[in-house]
């Protein structure tokens, strides 16, 4: 039997998609990533080449049917518009998190996909770290009293990254992959446009109606780093437990659960997960950044 090859094509060449390109022409030996081929990269800007692989235009990424699966690095703003091009012109498509900047959109392009039958994979690195992958070993089967995870990072662009829980959605997946659902209880942002500074604070409740905090703060020269102060009834962790380097890069771990989808290879339970947990991110994303953008409520 000759084996399934997918055409792919890179869009956007940032750090990410740097790291894609680099990851799509050296796959893993016999794992599931030696069934994408590179076709070429996509970029506003001109490059010409990037190592072998060679600049095609959008028109023809799109059009080209031997092009089978987009990776789309590009800004998070146009994440939507480039989602939905590629799925309407047939292809699996995997996009860098968040998926879109809007809930609504996220479950349009969603039902698009599985309407047209399309792979829809939205890169999740930070649930593959292995300081993440010990996290989650030491939290399971304990009772939460109530946690907090402050993030702290350098200055984004939102008009590109959008809204803070959006762009740092990777906080919020952790906390519902660790904790299960979560309401929103309360969230306020506060900016000081002078210093460049913003800080998200977002109060949740765990299905126990256990007390959960976000924060996400960011302004110039900021370390990136997150802390925790997750309580138990068994006590407090407020470190990071220890963990060993993984020999495979975050990006081609991702890639290769890409390409198990492509192949048919991850059950119909891990999908309807995987699934339910995005949308319901992106669903909670949307809620804080309603909270935080509403007038003082009046309450009669």
């Amino acid at each position: 039997q000759i084996s399934k090859m997918f055409g792919t094509v890179v869009v956007g060449v940032g750090i990410a998609g740097l790291a894609r390109i680099r990851d799509l022409m050296n796959p893993m030996p016999s794992s599931p990533s030696e069934h994408l081929k590179l076709f070429g990269f996509v970029s506003r800007r001109s490059f010409g080449n990037i190592n072998e692989a060679k600049q095609i235009s959008l028109e023809d990424a799109l059009r080209n049917k031997d092009i089978h699966a987009a990776f789309i690095s590009t800004e998070n703003r146009s994440h939507e518009e480039t989602i939905r091009m590629f799925l309407e012109a047939g292809k699996h498509v995997l996009v860098e998190y968040p998926m879109t900047l809007s809930a609504k959109a996220a479950h349009e392009l969603w039902e698009m996909a599985e309407q047209k039958g399309k792979v829809l994979h939205v890169e999740h690195i930070e649930l593959l770290t292995e300081e993440y992958k010990q996290l989650k070993k030491e939290v399971a089967g304990k009772d939460l009293v109530k946690g907090t995870l402050h993030f702290t990072g350098s200055v984004l662009d939102e008009n590109k990254s959008g809204f803070p829980a959006f762009s740092g959605i990777a906080r919020l997946t952790w906390l519902i992959d660790l904790f299960g659902d979560l309401t929103v209880t309360s969230a306020t942002r506060e900016k000081q446009k002078d210093k460049n500074y913003s800080r998200m604070t977002v109060h949740f409740e765990t299905a126990n109606k256990k007390p959960l905090t976000w924060i996400e703060e960011r302004g110039p020269g900021m370390r990136r780093e997150k802390k925790i102060n997750f309580c138990f009834t068994s006590g407090c962790l407020e470190n990071f437990p220890e963990a060993p380097r993984s020999s495979v890069g975050l990006f081609m771990q991702d890639q290769n659960l890409f390409a198990k989808k492509l192949l048919g290879q991850v059950s119909k339970e891990e999908l309807a997960a995987e699934k339910w947990r995005i949308l319901r991110c992106l669903d909670l994303a949307e809620v804080i950044q309603q909270y935080c953008e509403e007038p003082e409520k009046i309450y009669s």
